[in-house]
């Protein structure tokens, strides 16, 4: 079991539909299971409106996605001072209404669903990526193996 880390975590509902269901408790839980050092993070519930804007701003992707995460520089922490610790600083954005589509289609729970995409999210904050075959495959076994210790099954298990 990895150790846990020191974590500050914010969470902001912009787009309120989940909050009943997703909790700061369980959202806490989540990063944390993720986090292989110290982070102040953000997580931010938004609107699909919401969600194609920051897509398109800082992607050039004009649609919402589903996660989307926005580390700071690893040198520096969000005011500016040097970051002399190992520490990761990310605001996380997760799209309600692609969230809960995907979900659907995917015949998960909006719960298991969004617990891959809070896990994927606090991935990339500290530096994994996914952009070719080797990272993809790396990210996916890390995800797969958290999601289980959390007691949700393999989230690129394909549905028949």
């Amino acid at each position: 079991m990895m150790e846990k880390q020191k974590l500050s975590l914010s969470v902001q509902y912009a787009d309120s539909r989940l909050k009943d269901i997703l909790p700061r408790w369980r959202l806490r839980r989540w990063v944390q299971s993720a986090l292989e050092m110290p982070a102040q993070i953000t997580l931010r519930f938004v609107d699909a409106t919401e969600g194609q804007e920051l897509n398109s701003t800082y992607r050039g992707k004009d649609y919402a996605t589903n996660v989307l995460t926005f580390p700071y520089e690893d040198d520096f922490t969000p005011d500016g001072s040097q970051n002399t610790q190992q520490t990761a600083y990310a605001d996380i954005v997760l799209c309600t209404d692609v969230l809960e589509k995907e979900a659907a289609e995917q015949e998960k729970t909006v719960i298991e669903h969004a617990a891959h995409l809070v896990v994927h999210g606090t991935l990339h904050a500290q530096g994994y990526d996914h952009i070719d075959n080797t990272e993809a495959e790396e990210m996916e076994a890390l995800e797969t193996k958290i999601l289980g210790r959390l007691g949700f099954k393999d989230p690129y298990q394909v549905v028949d």
